[in-house]
């Protein structure tokens, strides 16, 4: 089990630590809903250092980029940072990612902890052109500070106008006194703020400095739970739950970073899904009956057939009800549907409903 620059902080916090995608994560500190509810209503920092994070350089970086993701690479000027995925090679998804533009030149690609050695060597078996590549994960912290407070809790500690950098952009400056730190404005959670990429021997003083600067705010530590149950609010796919090797980005609702002006993996495949449509689709639906969907369980129509399965499901600290995403036949997949979801034996009522379930 690998721990980040920062376990041994969670722990003496006395965080319930977990075993996630091979590293001792912090799963809750005060609570989830507690959790929640601060990156909310105020700010909270999650330690998202098991991300995986690749930098690749060269005149045929753009190229190899184009050809292994479904997203248009090309738009991206520097500064710019783009959601993607990765095709596989049989109408799948190898990995869900974001893509950085440093310049013409230099990306960073960022990927899940848990895909990380898969990821390589799949981006490594297309390499062709001989582009430089090198994975920092090892080497790189990156913390997530998300909240309504979160600009001005950083705004403290650095000379970039944080205000200055849009959604889905970054800059790299001066972050409490370590230069070059990349300042991202991306998140999990919907509920505003920045991501913060810098080495590990810095994370422990960076980790500090933050939790000084967002004291009167009531900053607090935020664990893998929670992260969870906020990204399900938007309605943001986990790969592993609502996506994996199985489902296409048409099935999933990705079409509109499945791009058919290039080339890219399997693309005819994918085409042929946007044109002629899908056998199954992922939607989000609430519950009307009391009950919490959880990943797996089954959901079925109204006389009881089989029409798909819950993907993610939890009780929205904020909302109050419970919601969840899961992959219905097409036919079932309409705004207002009526579907059941099976809780231990029973049909508990649910419909379909547009994501995000928190509107802002």
């Amino acid at each position: 089990m690998r721990n980040t620059a920062l376990s041994k902080i969670h722990i003496d916090l006395g965080a319930k630590m977990v075993p996630f995608a091979g590293y001792n994560m912090p799963v809750s500190y005060s609570g989830l809903n507690d959790e929640h509810l601060t990156v909310r209503s105020a700010v909270g920092v999650f330690d998202v250092s098991h991300m995986g994070e690749f930098i690749l350089k060269g005149p045929h970086a753009l190229d190899l980029i184009q050809r292994v993701t479904s997203n248009d690479a090309s738009v991206l000027v520097d500064g710019k940072v783009q959601y993607s995925c990765l095709p596989n090679a049989t109408g799948g998804i190898v990995d869900d990612l974001l893509v950085y533009r440093i310049h013409a030149e230099t990306y960073l690609l960022v990927v899940n902890a848990s895909n990380i050695e898969k990821d390589w060597n799949w981006i490594s078996l297309h390499n062709t052109k001989g582009v430089e590549m090198k994975n920092i994960s090892e080497e790189t912290s990156l913390l997530a500070i998300q909240g309504p407070k979160a600009l001005a809790t950083l705004q403290k500690l650095t000379d970039v106008t944080l205000s200055d950098i849009p959604y889905y952009a970054f800059k790299k400056g001066t972050f409490n006194g370590v230069e070059n730190v990349l300042i991202s404005n991306t998140g999990y959670t919907g509920a505003g703020g920045f991501e913060l990429y810098f080495p590990n021997a810095v994370a422990e003083k960076m980790w500090t400095s933050i939790f000084e600067a967002g004291h009167e705010f009531g900053i607090k530590p935020i664990g893998l739970g929670a992260r969870d149950t906020l990204r399900l609010e938007m309605g943001f796919c986990l790969y592993g739950n609502d996506i994996d090797d199985t489902t296409s980005p048409i099935e999933a609702g990705l079409g509109w970073i499945t791009k058919f002006s290039k080339e890219f993996t399997n693309k005819p495949v994918f085409l042929e899904q946007k044109e002629k449509g899908v056998q199954k689709k992922l939607i989000g639906f609430e519950m009307i009956d009391r009950g919490i969907p959880r990943h797996d369980y089954e959901i079925v129509d109204a006389a009881g057939s089989t029409i798909g399965k819950v993907t993610s499901g939890t009780q929205s600290p904020t909302l109050q009800k419970g919601i969840g995403m899961g992959y219905v036949r097409s036919d079932m997949a309409r705004t207002d549907s009526e579907i059941y979801i099976r809780v231990r034996e029973k049909s508990l009522k649910a419909k379909v409903v547009k994501i995000p379930f928190l509107k802002n």
